[in-house]
């Protein structure tokens, strides 16, 4: 089959790999009909997340229609079209019980092989899924597959970050970050009942989507973004920062823009060795610091609902569709923001 396969920092291949194959009952085949690219991906493109196998098939979220079945998958049946969280779970274990999957004690990251264990990821023509019955959804009606795909990672994970944030209606929030994750915590602080977001961002395509979904757009390299937030709080700050970048600079932002006794969401993934403000910063502010990879299965299922109403169009953060083929452009668009970009999808 072919595949986008990592190559060393910011070298992405789309070349033959070998197909997928069954190796216990609870595996199945998905052929993958759309792919992501996530910001996740670009932790390890850009080499902040070291590690991963030379030749990796990259991508964790993906939709497609199941091909092969092991013995032990009873809840579906060949051509059903399905979707999947990022990572896989059991379903059983004291974490999925907790409703926290993306803790499963079997479960396992999509396109994460490292000295030659782990799985596979979905930018592929096909994909292995391990404990297919527990991880997989069928795509429900009035559900798109794109949908389907922002379920399976980016919506789930901005629903995730505004649970963590204890939204309140008569609370004033900040999202860090407007990609396609933050636009999604927009869209989420908005269904939870926030009537006062801001968000922060530096390019014009993410802001603008900030604003079709109901936030204050503040472009911090032309306005003072914690003037203009105390300004609107008697001098306060927000209720609850949520970050979803991953860098220092995004975190220092967060804890200045939170006000004593405030909360900070961080989906964010943080490869440094060390926060960016000290623990005496966070004392000074009695701050509450909600941090974490999302339980997307947990989430994805509970989002359904809302999909299927079609109160926001979610497809319209998707700015590029593209031929696998091209996804080592799409790599390079996405990364560098480059035509406008806020996401990019890949179909076989």
């Amino acid at each position: 089959m072919r595949a986008l396969t990592f190559h060393g920092i910011e070298s992405i291949h789309y070349e033959s790999v070998p197909d997928p194959k069954i190796q216990t009952p609870n595996d199945a085949i998905v052929k993958v009909r759309l792919a992501g690219i996530c910001g996740s991906d670009l932790h390890v493109y850009h080499g902040r997340e070291k590690g991963l196998d030379a030749r990796t098939v990259m991508g964790h979220e993906f939709v497609g229609e199941l091909v092969e079945l092991g013995k032990g998958v009873k809840k579906f049946q060949k051509g059903d079209s399905v979707f999947s969280p990022f990572t896989t779970n059991c379903g059983q274990c004291f974490y999925c019980q907790k409703e926290l999957p993306c803790r499963c004690t079997a479960g396992q990251l999509f396109g994460w092989v490292q000295n030659g264990a782990g799985l596979q990821g979905g930018q592929a023509e096909y994909v292995r899924v391990p404990l297919a019955g527990s991880t997989l959804l069928r795509i429900p009606e009035n559900v798109l597959p794109e949908e389907a795909l922002l379920l399976g990672d980016v919506f789930s994970t901005g629903y995730f970050c505004a649970d963590m944030a204890d939204i309140k209606s008569d609370g004033t929030y900040v999202v860090v970050g407007c990609g396609p994750v933050g636009i999604m915590a927009i869209v989420s602080a908005c269904e939870l009942g926030a009537e006062k977001i801001f968000a922060i961002d530096a390019i014009p395509e993410r802001l603008a989507l900030a604003e079709k979904f109901g936030a204050i757009a503040v472009d911090y390299q032309k306005a003072d973004a914690g003037e203009m937030i105390r300004a609107a709080t008697a001098g306060r700050g927000a209720d609850a920062a949520l970050e979803v970048v991953g860098n220092p600079s995004a975190a220092k932002m967060a804890i200045n823009l939170v006000r004593p006794g405030g909360i900070i969401a961080v989906v964010g993934v943080h490869n440094e060795a060390h926060f960016a403000f000290s623990p005496n910063d966070a004392y000074d502010k009695n701050l509450t610091y909600k941090v974490g990879r999302c339980p997307a299965r947990y989430y994805m299922e509970k989002l359904i609902p809302l999909v299927q109403k079609k109160k926001y169009d979610l497809s319209s953060i998707i700015s590029h569709r593209l031929p696998l083929a091209d996804g080592p452009r799409g790599y390079k668009i996405f990364a560098e923001k480059l035509e406008g970009c806020t996401k990019v999808v890949v179909k076989p």
